[in-house]
């Protein structure tokens, strides 16, 4: 994994694997809290969109961290981390001091001057999923080895 230092970033400079990440974004789209089945159980998420002038990411709330945010409200996120789903690079972040709804300042753009633009998925490799082991077992055609149905003069070929 990547390490990031405490100072913030901009949206368009998130990389795959990267954590202890400090941003401070705009809420575009506020998402919905949902639940979800993950491989360690159910879990409550919501997914926001967020941005700054650089651009803007999917932010990824897990269990504590969510919070109730609205459209336009600017954000303090700190101690997330990057992953890519379905090929697109996203924020996630968890526990309750992690995020802060601070106050508007001017310093971002509104929602509709936000980019379109998403940081990139790229060098990050999917996870691979063992394949089974065949071993050195013969192949067998109706119960009977290869060999055994060549000799019998059946052709495979």
């Amino acid at each position: 994994m990547e390490r990031m230092s405490e100072g913030k970033v901009k949206v368009s400079d998130l990389k795959p694997g990267m954590e202890k990440v400090s941003v401070l974004v705009r809420v575009i789209d506020p998402g919905e809290v949902r639940r979800i089945t993950t491989k360690s159980g159910e879990r409550t998420i919501r997914e926001a969109v967020v941005g700054d002038e650089s651009g803007r990411v999917k932010l990824v709330m897990w269990g504590k961290s969510i919070k109730s945010l609205a459209k336009g409200d600017v954000v303090e996120v700190s101690g997330a981390w990057t992953t890519v789903f379905r090929g697109k690079l996203q924020l996630n972040v968890g526990g309750t001091e992690n995020i802060k709804v601070v106050e508007d300042t001017g310093e971002l753009p509104s929602t509709e001057q936000i980019p379109e633009t998403e940081p990139k998925a790229e060098g990050s490799v999917p996870p691979r999923r063992p394949r089974p082991s065949r071993g050195f077992q013969r192949r067998r055609f109706g119960g009977r080895s290869r060999e055994e149905s060549r000799e019998e003069g059946e052709d495979f070929e």
